[in-house]
């Protein structure tokens, strides 16, 4: 394929943007190459700058779970555009999307809209240190939370550790409020609430970690969570930014059945517009102002395009056998190139749940913690990235990020990149 028309908007963009590009993944640097600029999607494709064409599974890193430029949501946000883009006032779009969420969705009572994900899960971890009187919070090595100061960190050298920050700009004293531990460890889990007694506020986690690989956990593993946080009076918060509508309307919540006090959600309740939301219980939201001592505000949250996009989106998501219809097509996508795979020998796979999947260089049934991934293989994985490129398929440019199949996904689409893919693993495995 010809990029010229990516390489000349991208030495421009050098000269605006750090890396020339407004979100690291994007600049490229895990597979090599010049980011490709895209003009347009429809469905399940997508059209760069110089007219190539490729079957998408990245779907804007999860949120478009209807595929591209989607009639009704389009429809929707024409709708809301001719009326105004934002009034800084209630409007009656955010009734329409909470109502869709709450009156389906077991697990939150109230809720409250904000602007992206990282906004969330951080206006979520305020309310649980706010509710609780409390201040250390336990997270998981592997997980991503968003750029949140005092969740940008990683485990020191020991099994239960304060966090070492991963970014410059966080200072040491935020990080020393977070506990850090490896995932799918009990022993970890339970001596990190023994370590600091009473002290704990919350534990966060991906449900379904999807950030670092595709981490899928024992139920067991969740529900022994929940529990500790019972006995402890800590918070449990489900962040469900990306496996929230994904893997069911319920998301990883419904999915296991646990019940966690916080959640946070994102990128499918958008519609593709910039969205995030928190819930819990009555009790627990009755903290947040202006009922409550816990402050959080914001301009844009509840912004009439993007709830009019969301509500859109998921009226489509509540139409029977919406999800079970998504993970069919997901199941036989996989298992046709994890057949492929296997009867080479390649040392490779495809985990999935639900609509979202991922490519492990492993021959391992499970992959339950980051630790568990081969950063060497990951050399492979730029080869096959190049190759799909070339060949019209698009997955998010980096090795360790999950791939996702939309209802616009029809069964000749994915036949046509499964067959692109597995050539594509005969050409760098064979």
């Amino acid at each position: 394929m010809n990029y010229t028309k990516s390489e000349q908007l991208y030495k421009q963009a050098l000269q605006y943007f750090p890396g020339g590009v407004n979100s690291p993944v994007r600049a490229f640097k895990s597979v090599g190459g010049t980011p490709i600029f895209m003009e347009r999607g429809n469905g399940c494709r997508i059209y760069d700058a110089d007219g190539n064409e490729y079957i998408d599974f990245c779907c804007s890193w999860g949120p478009l779970i209807l595929g591209h430029n989607h009639p009704q949501v389009r429809s929707k946000i024409m709708e809301a555009v001719e009326k105004g883009t934002s009034f800084g006032t209630p409007v009656q779009y955010e009734l329409d999307l909470a109502s869709l969420i709450l009156q389906n969705h077991r697990f939150i009572e109230k809720l409250r809209f904000v602007s992206s994900g990282t906004e969330a899960v951080m206006s979520a971890v305020r309310l649980a240190r706010g509710y609780t009187g409390k201040s250390k919070v336990i997270k998981f090595e592997g997980c991503y939370h968003g750029h949140v100061d005092h969740l940008l960190v990683k485990a020191g050298s020991g099994l239960v550790t304060f966090g070492e920050s991963s970014s410059a700009g966080v200072p040491d004293a935020f990080a020393r409020e977070t506990i850090v531990i490896p995932l799918n460890n009990r022993l970890a889990l339970e001596q990190a609430f023994l370590m600091h007694p009473n002290q704990v506020a919350a534990v966060i986690i991906e449900p379904i970690p999807a950030n670092n690989g595709l981490l899928l956990q024992d139920t067991a593993y969740l529900q022994l969570l929940r529990t500790l946080c019972t006995q402890h009076n800590a918070l449990l918060i489900f962040d469900e930014v990306i496996s929230g509508f994904r893997v069911g309307f319920e998301g990883a919540a419904g999915y296991y059945n646990i019940q966690p006090d916080i959640i946070t959600f994102g990128k499918i309740i958008g519609g593709g517009m910039p969205v995030g939301a928190y819930g819990a219980s009555k009790e627990i939201m009755r903290f947040i102002a202006p009922d409550g001592p816990v402050y959080q505000a914001g301009t844009l949250s509840g912004n009439p395009v993007a709830m009019a996009a969301g509500a859109a989106q998921l009226q489509q998501c509540l139409q029977p056998g919406f999800y079970e219809n998504l993970q069919t097509k997901t199941q036989a996508f996989v298992q046709y190139i994890n057949q492929h795979c296997s009867s080479k020998g390649y040392e490779v796979q495809l985990f999935a749940i639900g609509s979202i999947f991922w490519i492990a260089f492993t021959r391992s049934p499970h992959v339950y913690s980051a630790d568990q991934i081969d950063a060497a293989k990951m050399d492979s994985f730029k080869r096959l990235y190049q190759l799909l490129l070339q060949n019209g398929v698009y997955f998010g440019p980096s090795g360790y990020e999950v791939g996702f199949v939309s209802a616009a996904h029809s069964e000749t689409d994915l036949q046509a990149a499964q067959q692109i893919i597995c050539r594509c693993f005969d050409a760098v495995l064979g």
